[in-house]
């Protein structure tokens, strides 16, 4: 593993216990360029983890709790008009940052979630008639609470489409559990490190880019994806999916995957690799059938499924 990303994480661990797959999950989100979006009960160190983050990067860091009146410039900024003066001045939101938390992203409308649409596809923000282009990096880290359900608003398929991975959070192990606790207790939790900085960021970006995929690798990507739009063709049941996934699916498996082998330490995809991501990259960009539903079967069940039919490279 390169000792840059050893450093970062070892900054993490002193703030976070445990929760490996969320931290990882993060740092290939910058590594790629991606959003991420974490689904789990409350409590596990969601906020936590990308506060330290920050510190640990030297990055800004802005959080906006979700909640039903919520307006979309109290996300991206508003014109404020003057009488005085007779002019319009431009109060920019929240998401001007680098590292932006939409804690409980389904408590809000569908007007409020799509505020989010333009600058995490373009990574530009529009006020008006100006357009303000962000400072890379730029990370939307979101996360819904899975128990809760009332006062909530599912995302829109095109919301999620634009989430490179979707990570589902889970309880600590006991023993991680009683280290948390005697810490929290004892608010003996060390200070988080700047370990890394923009430039070394934009190094580790570059370094990514070397890391190979075969031809053989890129042709199994594309046919898993192709195999949630027309599973019949690769003798799959065809009833439990409504919608497969999107191109977008295909570009963040291939990237995912790659960022993946340079975290193990390889310099070249593996199968493997794309084993590890697949489910995280695919989850939320599955869109199961009403008979699927009814009989309790899950998108991870269905992508579980694509990967044991299709041959390996």
């Amino acid at each position: 593993m390169n000792s840059k990303i050893t450093q970062l994480k070892i900054e993490l661990s002193k703030a976070v216990i445990g929760q490996e797959n969320m931290i990882e999950a993060l740092i290939i989100g910058l590594l790629c360029e991606g959003h991420i979006l974490i689904e789990g009960v409350p409590g596990l160190a969601k906020t936590t983890t990308v506060n330290a983050l920050s510190q640990a990067l030297g990055l800004d860091f802005k959080r906006i709790q979700f909640t039903p009146d919520l307006l979309p410039s109290d996300i991206i900024g508003a014109e404020i008009y003057n009488p005085k003066e007779h002019s319009f001045s431009i109060k920019k939101g929240a998401v001007f940052t680098h590292l932006l938390l939409a804690d409980e992203i389904n408590r809000a409308p569908a007007k409020v979630q799509s505020a989010l649409l333009e600058v995490m596809q373009e990574r530009q923000i529009t006020i008006g008639d100006t357009s303000f282009k962000l400072e890379a990096p730029f990370l939307v880290m979101a996360t819904q609470n899975p128990i809760e359900q009332e006062g909530i608003y599912a995302l829109p398929e095109a919301q999620l489409d634009r989430f490179m991975m979707k990570v589902l959070v889970k309880h600590n192990s006991q023993e991680e559990e009683l280290t948390i606790m005697k810490k929290g207790a004892s608010k003996s939790f060390e200070s988080v490190n700047n370990v890394i900085n923009k430039e070394d960021l934009k190094e580790l970006q570059k370094e990514l880019e070397h890391i190979h995929i075969d031809d053989a690798i890129e042709r199994y990507i594309v046919k898993l994806i192709t195999a949630t739009r027309e599973p019949e063709k690769f003798n799959l049941d065809s009833e439990n999916i409504m919608y497969g996934a999107s191109p977008r699916a295909s570009i963040d498996l291939y990237k995912a995957s790659r960022a993946k082998a340079f975290l193990r330490g390889n310099d070249f995809v593996s199968p493997a690799d794309i084993g590890y991501v697949i489910h995280d990259v695919l989850r939320h960009r599955v869109v199961l059938s009403y008979e699927a539903r009814a009989k309790g079967i899950t998108s991870d069940e269905i992508i579980s499924k694509i990967v044991e039919t299709l041959p390996i490279p």
